[in-house]
């Protein structure tokens, strides 16, 4: 009798099994990946197809708002297309507006002004200071959103301009904020700030939510004033960490029409959440065109029909002519975007990529580091930044071209979140960014292939098994 139904459940487990596999192999997107979901599913029995039930499914095609909202957004929020100036553009830049313009009708918008931040305590400042000086409304967004020290001094100023009689929106990721107890939010609402979690993950529909995570990192004061980067609501963007070590990111502080790109984004998000919400017509920004940089914002996520960022990687990258410096957190790239970085190297570029020495995630630190002996053969020029957590997300290209956000140069980032990056056209913040660049340098232990390959062969061996499944981490 047992017999018989470990047989039963044998050949269910295996129609499952071929199920999935089958289901991976005609969605015809990216081979690796389907490779590396076909062997989790036929050599991890049971767990690999719990998994890919909650990872590897695709959400290629849905939409995020019914067709009766997203059309009155367009119809009174989303920025217009205008044309601009081509004689101080170049040709590789023309191309990357119009990339950027064709996959999300990203429009290039001029005249803005950018404040850099590199550490917690200035831009928090900066942000408070901006907070209290709010009349109208104050729409945020971030990933984590803490209850601790800084979470709960953020959270008191925007209760007091709610007293005030001040608009005040919260979206913050459900996943991402899972660390962040209930009654903080509860409490957010009783003193009348308006705030909701993206993507609730509830039993019912675990399945269907827990994989793709709203990244990006907004806000939007007034129409006049936005933030964007890489940096979330907690206190070890100020302070140590509790292991000591110091969260090394950047942000930045805009001023412009760009804040219309911007306040368009959220909205989505917004009404993706709350579709009888209000949306802020663009008659009432109060952008002032006090600046001199053009930047475009490019947003992507899994319900997208291309991979946005992803695009925009490669053309930027293929575009590179003296130097490519990069910084992220965790390094997995697609097999494109490895050629593609590989190609600039092997072309006489510059390519230089900073990761931190120690990553807050032991299995993508395992999966970076993968990497790091195809890049160094081909000339690529590795830096792991010590002093602490690397969070920063930047790409700065030749003289006059970088972008920044919340995109990781990863597959998650890549396929499977919400994630919104500028793209800057701008000698003077590419000059800005370079120094930066060039600051954390000091900071960092160069690579070289020979110190490389003598690395532990327990470690090749842990990095080369990660590699294989780097595609669905």
């Amino acid at each position: 009798m047992y017999f018989w139904i470990n047989i039963l459940l044998f050949i269910i487990y295996l129609v499952i099994v071929i199920s999935c596999v089958v289901v991976v192999v005609s969605e015809n997107k990216n081979p690796i990946r389907a490779l590396s979901w076909t062997l989790a599913l036929l050599f991890l029995p049971i767990v690999g197809v719990v998994f890919y039930l909650f990872f590897g499914r695709s959400l290629k095609g849905k939409t995020m708002i019914n067709r009766k909202v997203r059309r009155k957004l367009l119809e009174r929020s989303r920025p217009k297309q205008h044309s601009f100036d081509r004689s101080h553009l170049s040709a590789d830049q023309i191309r990357m507006i119009k990339l950027a313009q064709n996959l999300c009708h990203a429009p290039l918008d001029r005249n803005n002004s950018v404040d850099i931040f590199t550490d917690g305590r200035s831009k928090f400042d900066s942000l408070k200071k901006d907070i209290t000086e709010a009349r109208d409304f104050i729409f945020i967004q971030y990933y984590i959103y803490s209850d601790d020290r800084l979470g709960n001094e953020i959270t008191d100023l925007l209760a007091e301009k709610v007293r005030q009689g001040v608009r005040v929106k919260v979206l913050y990721d459900h996943v991402g904020s899972f660390s962040t107890r209930n009654r903080f939010f509860a409490r957010m609402r009783e003193l009348g700030i308006d705030s909701h979690p993206f993507f609730r993950v509830t039993f019912r529909k675990l399945a269907n939510r827990i994989n793709w995570r709203n990244h990006r990192k907004l806000v939007i004061i007034d129409g006049r004033i936005g933030y964007i980067g890489g940096m979330n609501i907690a206190d070890r963007y100020v302070d140590k960490s509790p292991d000591g070590r110091i969260w090394r990111d950047t942000h930045l502080r805009v001023e412009g029409p760009i804040i219309e790109s911007m306040m368009y984004s959220f909205a989505v998000d917004w009404n993706f959440l709350r579709p009888d919400a209000e949306v802020q017509p663009l008659s009432m920004m109060k952008y002032n065109e006090k600046g001199d940089v053009d930047m475009q914002l490019v947003t992507s996520g899994p319900v997208d029909k291309w991979n946005n960022l992803v695009l925009c990687f490669q053309q930027a990258i293929a575009s590179a002519k003296k130097r490519l410096y990069i910084q992220t957190p965790y390094f997995l790239p697609t097999d494109a975007l490895l050629k593609a970085l590989q190609g600039a190297a092997l072309s006489g570029v510059d390519v230089r990529i900073m990761i931190p020495e120690k990553t807050d995630s032991v299995l993508l630190g395992y999966g970076s580091r993968s990497y790091i002996d195809d890049c160094l053969k081909s000339g690529i020029k590795i830096y792991l930044f010590t002093p602490g957590m690397l969070h920063a997300k930047t790409m700065v290209i030749d003289d006059d071209f970088v972008t920044t956000g919340s995109v990781n140069f990863d597959f998650r980032s890549f396929e499977n979140n919400f994630e919104a990056n500028l793209l800057i056209y701008s000698a003077t913040v590419n000059q800005q960014m370079r120094d930066i660049f060039f600051d954390d340098l000091s900071g960092c232990r160069k690579l070289t292939l020979l110190r490389w390959r003598t690395r532990p062969l327990s470690q090749r061996v842990i990095e080369s098994l990660v590699r294989l499944f780097a595609p669905i981490l």
